[in-house]
């Protein structure tokens, strides 16, 4: 039987993220009141708050206290967990894949696109088969965990180069995001090898690549230089102008950007990948214009243009996955960056706009955001910003980008959960205990139930 859906004049959102979760909370009263229905459509039943991954990666918060569940906070949407595989705006229909192999076309009346952006890789071989990502909170639990596994069986073994593979740790990407992990890292690194005293801090080896000739551009020169500074003298290797040019059986060879020669190459286990995003493949998998980057081309009022610069009725779209101009003119090309401050900020303009559209006036206006500035966690009591122009760094930008993430994390019940973690670890101490065997729960039961004899008498 196939599933039912409601039969109401839609308003499609494609992706719940910061755009699609915001905008449904904005829009859903307003529209089932009006007669039509909200729908969310995302694979995931949960929205990611992801300047909080670097903080699951270093134990401060529980994984899915950086979640925020779609079904508790939009009682008046319908929730749908699938993936758009397909828009036709001329017809108004989405197709929608389901993980079994069914799909089914939605009808809308206005479609939103903001499924925001992926992992954006390159043809690195071996990279697919060694990397790991931190664009969703399953990665981030699973490299916190593997982290702390690698530590515990470095601690036993006896062949020094298999120890030395273990307990090299290796992240590509020097932006805002990399530097927060990488600098988590290390925090979670050090009090785990403190904690074992079969294992030193001179037995460990952090490595960061950056094929910039500067990391973090989020923030100014010269706070890019300290936070160089600051990495370094905690140990971690920073080399800038320099690219990771093959990761086959986790043998990395590290390439000079400048006159691409091998600068070094070594084993390791652990390779984390976080050097850049890319716009969701939906975008051209829809039938609207995308940019030479993949993004849906969009105005300032949020609507979707056409070839000819003209708006397309009833289509909309915002963060990551569209290129919006940035009207303060402080965007690189000219468009707004992708992050949280811009898609949050866009998705409620975006609900105005449509409300307007569909039910109001017709009247729409420009989105136009002047940057709050950013603001960086680098572990516990460190960390660098320039909120509204202000340049911190040390404990006080630490205690600024708790601050502003705690305010700025959807609903008052995920507040409460992070802030009580946060108090919870300054009383009892961070928590390293890694949680075995997630990517094979059963395999304890397996060989309880003799799983394991009968593989054996099999072979």
């Amino acid at each position: 039987m196939a599933p039912k859906f409601s039969e109401k004049p839609r308003v499609l959102i494609v992706g719940g993220g910061y755009v699609g979760l915001t905008l449904a909370q904005h829009l859903q009263k307003k529209v089932k009141d009006a007669g039509g229905i909200v729908t969310v459509v995302d694979p995931l039943p949960y929205m990611t708050y992801q300047p909080f991954l670097p903080e699951v990666v270093g134990g401060h918060i529980e994984a899915r206290h950086a979640v925020v569940s779609h079904r508790r906070h939009l009682k008046n949407t319908e929730i749908v967990n699938g993936t758009v595989t397909s828009v036709d705006h001329e017809s108004k229909t989405a197709k929608v894949g389901f993980e079994d192999g069914q799909s089914v076309e939605l009808p809308y009346q206005d479609v939103v696109i903001s499924a925001g952006a992926t992992t954006k890789t390159f043809p690195i071989e071996g990279l697919a088969e060694n990397g790991i990502g931190l664009k969703t909170v399953e990665e981030a639990l699973s490299l916190r965990n593997h982290i702390l596994e690698r530590l515990e069986a470095a601690s036993t073994m006896t062949d020094e180069a298999a120890k030395r593979r273990a307990l090299s740790f290796t992240l590509v990407g020097g932006g805002f995001a990399g530097i927060e992990v990488i600098a988590e890292m290390e925090d979670i690194i050090r009090a785990a090898v403190d904690a074992n005293p079969r294992l030193a801090q001179s037995d460990v080896r952090i490595v960061l690549v950056e094929a910039m000739g500067r990391i973090m551009p989020e923030v100014s020169e010269d706070q890019a230089v300290g936070v160089v500074e600051h990495l370094r003298g905690r140990g971690i290797e920073v080399l800038l102008n320099t690219s990771l040019s093959s990761a086959v059986d986790g043998e990395l060879k590290l390439m000079s950007m400048e006159d691409k020669s091998e600068v070094d190459a070594f084993a390791a286990d652990t390779l984390v990948w976080t050097a850049g995003v890319a716009a969701n493949a939906i975008a051209r998998a829809s039938s609207f214009p995308v940019d030479e980057r993949g993004r849906i081309t969009g105005a300032a009022t949020l609507q979707i243009l056409n070839e000819d610069g003209d708006v397309i009725e009833g289509a909309w779209s915002a963060g990551d996955v569209a290129a919006i101009p940035d009207l303060t003119g402080a965007g690189p090309g000219g468009f707004c960056v992708p992050n949280a401050q811009h898609a949050v900020r866009q998705a409620k303009h975006l609900a105005k706009n449509l409300l307007s559209v569909r039910f109001g006036s017709g009247e729409v206006t420009d989105y136009k955001h002047e940057s709050m500035g950013a603001v960086a966690g680098l572990g516990l009591f460190q960390g660098v910003g320039n909120p509204m122009g202000v340049k911190l760094k040390g404990i006080v930008a630490w205690a600024a980008h708790r601050g502003y993430h705690s305010y700025a994390i959807p609903s008052l019940e995920r507040k409460a959960r992070v802030i009580s973690g946060w108090a919870s670890e300054l009383v009892f101490g961070r928590d390293f205990t890694p949680l075995q065997n997630l990517e094979n729960p059963t395999k304890e039961f397996f060989e309880a139930a003799g799983g394991h004899k009968k593989e054996t008498a099999d072979n």
